[in-house]
């Protein structure tokens, strides 16, 4: 499940936007402003940001250029009311991804966010498969061995995480950080206790997803 940023000073539009990309399975995190915005950008890990160029405090333009010149690579999305060429040219040289104009259909919203996480590797709306364990990300449906199991909500983002990202070792902060929201209490121990149960539903062996001691958890498909 992609994490996405959403900063949009319309709260009509921000709920909009959000209530149709958790439709799609994202996971949502949003702010109403400039500055916040930039703290949540600049603080936490998403595998894409969605930013109004105009509103209170920072503008989106100001956030991608400064976002860039330290190195941040995370796919951005630019909304704005402005249509000229010219304030594409400018948005589009400044560090955004892809420039999409108000007002806009959301099915095209969705097309584009579709197409950024493609573009960046991050997500596709592919079945995931790997040590016998297929995973739908459209359709929310996992089976081991051609068999149905039935996750909670957080156990399907963590397995989807760890399929997403195979033969990758995160420690238990980075997985944190992609799994719950940013602004969460997430505990290590929430993650081990999700792990857990995720464990006993589809790796009651421990031959998937591996502890690598001392370091954190490794998906091996093979």
């Amino acid at each position: 499940m992609a994490k996405i940023l959403v900063v949009e000073d319309s709260a009509d539009i921000l709920e909009m936007v959000k209530l149709t990309l958790e439709s799609e399975h994202y996971s949502v995190e949003t702010a109403a402003n400039g500055d916040d915005g930039w703290f949540y950008l600049s603080s936490y890990d998403y595998d894409l940001a969605i930013l109004d160029w105009q509103m209170p405090g920072k503008a989106g333009i100001d956030m991608i250029r400064e976002y860039r010149s330290l190195g941040g690579k995370t796919p951005i999305l630019l909304l704005t009311g402005l249509t000229s060429f010219a304030n594409k040219e400018e948005g589009l040289d400044g560090g955004a991804d892809d420039y999409l104009t108000k007002p806009f259909n959301v099915r095209e919203l969705c097309a584009r966010v579709r197409a950024l996480l493609r573009r960046s590797n991050r997500e596709t709306d592919n079945k995931l498969r790997g040590g016998g364990i297929e995973l739908d990300p459209v359709s929310y449906v996992v089976t081991m061995s051609g068999a149905p199991v039935d996750l909670q909500p957080k156990e399907f983002q963590l397995l989807e995480f760890f399929m997403r990202h195979p033969n990758k070792v995160f420690d238990q902060e980075a997985v944190l950080n992609r799994v719950w929201p940013s602004d969460s209490e997430a505990t290590v121990q929430a993650l081990r206790s999700t792990l857990r149960r995720l464990r006993t539903k589809i790796d009651p062996d421990g031959k998937v997803i591996k502890t690598v001691h001392g370091v954190g958890y490794i998906f091996r498909p093979n």
